[in-house]
């Protein structure tokens, strides 16, 4: 997450962005249907979400570049296509796309090229593009033809560009996905100090949730043409509204189950032929989901007699054992299925393979109960 305070629409009196019944519709089916979306100042709001979940169509619709859009649109409690423009508004915002969009020519005539368009003058662009070459650690590029960059190099362009004219919002569609690892976490970590630098309003798309994690102020989980959960980071990963949201967010466990006992806010819910101890409101008999993050379960030698203060402990087996950079998930048996998270110190400190015995253990506060519907 970005190093800034968190924002809250709530915080302001007039978002800097407002988006009131968007629609979207392609050859009669509607591809978009937001009924309201909110962007504070300085604020920097990822939406993540599968592929064709509407991530891209929502940021062309808040651009206006789309034709076949309905709905409005304020931009400081201005009314856009009212008492503000098209084109006034579309000077004040800028777009990178995932693929970056270079003219054919020098890397600070590309930079340049959004301050010609408004016509600032020349003393003025030059000092403005150098600060910008600077800020993206492009300046050695100043006088290369965009046509020799490398994709990092063209896409590190793209974003001085568009630092470049101040933009009121900053809009991004999958700016980092096309990079190879070393070079996208390298213009990772430039473009978060130089958001929290900078604090520009800024909306990108995103189907990575650890990239949203780390510059989002909020998330907004889209799928079908629609926000399903829009919160701060925490809140969207930690309390997901429903099991699509759950999945997607990196819930490794998702348990059906019914509630066996319940009382004063905490609850017993049988999954299979085992119990697991929650926190929630549900009454005995209600079906819920039962939702368990990686992270949150520890692990323990299934041969010893530690001891954890988690109220729930169950002894497993290890089925599969997957290498996830610097993780390794594992997936066990306890009774119900339960995934868990580890480093490779601790793989090697407890040897643990596959078919070995292990006990596995989380807190009721670690388990988010959903309601199950039908």
């Amino acid at each position: 997450m970005s190093g800034k305070e968190s924002i809250h629409p709530a915080d302001t009196v007039v978002p800097v962005l407002e988006g009131r019944g968007l629609r979207v519709a392609r050859s009669g089916f509607s591809i978009l249907e937001i009924d309201l979306i909110l962007i504070a100042e300085g604020e920097v709001l990822s939406l993540v979400g599968p592929n064709g979940a509407g991530k891209t169509t929502l940021l062309v619709a808040l651009c206006l570049l789309t034709k076949s859009l309905e709905g409005q649109i304020f931009f400081r409690g201005e009314k856009v296509g009212g008492g503000m423009s098209v084109d006034a508004y579309r000077r004040r915002i800028a777009m990178v796309f995932q693929e970056p969009l270079l003219f054919d020519t020098t890397v600070f005539a590309n930079v340049a090229s959004g301050l010609n368009f408004r016509k600032t003058k020349k003393s003025m662009t030059k000092r403005i593009v150098d600060e910008n070459l600077e800020r993206f650690g492009i300046a050695h590029l100043r006088d290369r033809s965009a046509r020799t960059l490398s994709g990092g190099e063209a896409q590190r362009v793209s974003l001085a560009r568009a630092f470049a004219i101040a933009p009121d919002i900053l809009f991004l569609d999958e700016p980092f996905s096309a990079l190879d690892p070393p070079t996208r976490e390298s213009l990772i970590s430039d473009f978060e100090a130089i958001l929290g630098e900078s604090r520009t309003t800024t909306i990108f798309a995103t189907h990575d949730r650890m990239e949203a994690l780390r510059l989002s102020d909020r998330i907004a989980v889209m799928n079908n043409g629609k926000t399903l959960q829009i919160g701060y980071p925490e809140e969207v990963m930690n309390h997901p509204l429903n099991e699509f949201i759950a999945s997607f967010v990196g819930v490794e466990t998702i348990l059906r189950g019914r509630v066996a006992h319940a009382q004063e806010g905490e609850i017993v819910v049988s999954v299979g032929s085992e119990q697991i101890e929650a926190i929630g409101d549900n009454k005995p008999g209600e079906q819920v989901i039962l939702c368990i993050r990686p992270e949150n379960v520890t692990l323990l030698d299934g041969s010893s007699d530690a001891q954890t203060s988690a109220r729930n402990h169950f002894p497993g087996v290890i089925k599969r054992i997957t290498p996830l950079g610097l993780h390794y998930r594992l997936e066990m048996d306890c009774g119900f299925p339960l995934v868990a998270y580890v480093t490779k110190h601790s793989l090697e400190h407890m040897s643990l393979s596959a078919d070995k015995k292990i006990a596995a253990s989380f807190k009721a506060t670690a388990v988010h109960v959903l309601k199950a519907k039908g």
